[in-house]
């Protein structure tokens, strides 16, 4: 809400990205696997559906931003 429009959609990616890196982090701890690699995962996970989401928005012409 107190972001520029400009940058609204880059600012919530990265928002959403280190969300997702703290709970893959959190998950790996709770089950004792190792934080690097869950967290790695989440992030590259993440990143690539929000990749894939915005060009099929761009492709069938939906409104991103």
């Amino acid at each position: 809400l107190v972001s520029p429009v400009a940058t609204r959609s880059i600012i919530t990616a990265v928002i959403a990205l280190i969300a997702l890196g703290a709970l893959g982090a959190a998950g790996a701890r709770l089950g004792g696997a190792p934080v690097l690699r869950a967290t790695l995962r989440m992030l590259i996970g993440g990143a690539a559906a929000m990749a894939l989401t915005t060009v099929i928005g761009h492709l069938v012409g939906g409104a991103v931003g």
